[in-house]
C-alpha cells in the first residue's frame, strides 16, 4: 500500500453525528451568524486598504480572478502581496485584525507563534536572509465590499491562509495550511513549544485507540511520506486507500476523530466552524475515512504521517522532515478550493440574470 488519503470537518457538526453523544445538537442554518462574521472580516479588509498609501495599495491588490490568487506556497520564497515588514505600526496593527477577523484565538494563537519560528530559524541558521518574521503578506483579491465577491490571502513560510467571499453571503476558507519549525523548540526561553502538539497529540491517540484488526485497515503504509501527499498543488483530488471508515469505530474512537478534525475547522471563528460542522454533519460517517502511515509510537525520528477524507474535504497531517520534528498539516476541499464551486455558481446566476 503505497497511496494516500485526507479530510477535513467541521467540529459542531460532527458532534452531532457522534452516537454517545445525542445531547450536542447539530447547529441550526447558521447564515444569519456567518453573514455577521463575514461583514466583520469585509470591515477589517476595508479599513486595511484604507490606511495604505497608493503604492502599497497597489502592491497589496490583484483582481479577483488573477492566477496570483491561486498560488499559494508553504515554503519560505519571496510572495507577491505586501509584507508586514514594510507596514507601519498602525498598518500592522490592522493588518493583525483583518487576520483576526476571520481566525478563533486558537488559531490566531498559532498562526502567530509559527511566525514566531521565524526568528529561531534566523539565529540556528547564522542570520539567514530568508528567515524574517515580516515576511509575511496580506494580498486582496478585488474589492471588499458589503454585498461584494473577493478574496483575500495570509501568507509566509509555514502558514497559508486563503479566503474568498462571495456576494457578501458565502466564505470559502480553503486551502487552509500550517506548519511548526522546530516543531518543538529543544532549548532556550521558548523550549518546549510545541505549536501544532494537539494535531499531532490527537493523530496518536486515535491510531493507538485502534485494536489490531482496525489497524490493519487504518494503516495504509509503514512508512510515512516525505510530506503531505497533496503538497501545494492549486487543485487537491481524493486520495486512496481511504483506511478505516469512521462507521467502523466504536463511539469513543469517533469522538477523538471529532476532536482531530475540530482541531483544524476551529482555527477559524466559531460562526464559520460551526457551519463548516454542519456541513460535516450531512455527510455520515460512513463516507469519512482515517488513514494512518509510518510509526505508531511519538518522539524524535519517528516519522508518521495521518489523513482524514470525507467526500468532498481532506486533513493531512506530516510529520517526517527534520527527525520527525517538522510538521505539515492542511486541509483541502475538493471542489471549493478558493471558493471555486461558489465562485461558479455565482457567475452561473449572474449569467442567467
Amino acid at each position: 500500500m503505497t497511496t494516500w488519503l485526507k479530510i477535513t470537518l467541521p467540529v459542531a457538526a460532527l458532534a452531532a453525528l457522534l452516537p454517545g453523544l445525542a445531547e450536542t445538537k447539530a447547529p441550526a442554518a447558521p447564515s444569519a451568524q456567518s453573514g455577521v462574521a463575514i461583514g466583520e472580516i469585509t470591515r477589517a479588509a476595508q479599513d486595511f486598504l484604507g490606511a495604505l498609501d497608493d503604492a502599497q495599495k497597489a502592491t497589496a491588490s490583484f483582481p479577483l480572478d488573477d492566477p496570483e490568487r491561486q498560488n499559494w506556497r508553504f515554503i519560505p520564497i519571496e510572495r507577491k502581496g505586501l509584507p508586514l515588514k514594510e507596514m507601519r505600526p498602525d498598518q500592522q496593527h490592522l493588518a493583525y485584525g483583518l487576520l483576526h477577523s476571520a481566525l478563533s484565538h486558537q488559531g490566531f494563537r498559532k498562526a502567530t507563534q509559527i511566525m514566531s519560528l521565524e526568528k529561531i530559524l534566523f539565529d540556528l541558521e547564522n542570520s539567514s536572509p530568508k528567515r524574517d518574521a515580516g515576511r509575511y503578506f496580506f494580498s486582496i483579491f478585488g474589492t471588499p465590499t458589503a454585498t461584494g465577491t473577493w478574496g483575500w490571502r495570509f501568507e509566509g513560510h509555514h502558514c497559508s491562509m486563503n479566503f474568498t467571499i462571495i456576494d457578501g453571503k458565502h466564505i470559502a476558507l480553503t486551502p487552509s495550511f500550517m506548519g511548526a519549525n522546530p516543531g518543538k523548540v529543544a532549548s532556550g526561553p521558548r523550549e518546549g513549544l510545541e505549536v501544532l502538539e494537539r494535531e499531532d497529540l490527537l493523530g496518536f491517540e486515535l491510531i493507538n485507540a485502534c485494536d489490531d484488526e482496525q489497524k490493519k485497515i487504518a494503516i495504509i503504509a509503514t512508512v510515512a511520506p516525505d510530506d503531505v501527499i497533496t503538497k501545494e498543488e492549486k487543485r487537491a483530488n481524493p486520495l486512496t486507500p481511504t483506511g478505516i471508515m469512521a462507521d467502523k469505530l466504536t463511539a469513543p474512537q469517533r469522538e477523538k476523530l471529532q476532536m482531530l478534525i475540530e482541531e483544524y475547522i476551529r482555527r477559524y471563528r466559531a460562526e464559520i466552524a460551526d457551519q463548516t460542522m454542519a456541513h460535516i454533519h450531512s455527510l455520515g460517517w460512513d463516507k469519512i475515512g482515517f488513514a494512518w502511515a509510518g510509526s505508531t509510537t511519538p518522539g524524535p525520528g519517528n516519522g508518521h504521517y495521518y489523513r482524514v477524507q470525507g467526500p468532498d474535504f481532506l486533513l493531512e497531517y506530516d510529520n517526517t522532515q527534520n527527525n520527525a520534528m517538522h510538521p505539515h498539516a492542511v486541509w483541502r476541499d475538493f471542489t471549493n478550493d478558493f471558493g471555486l464551486d461558489l465562485l461558479k455558481q455565482h457567475y452561473d446566476a449572474a449569467h442567467a440574470k
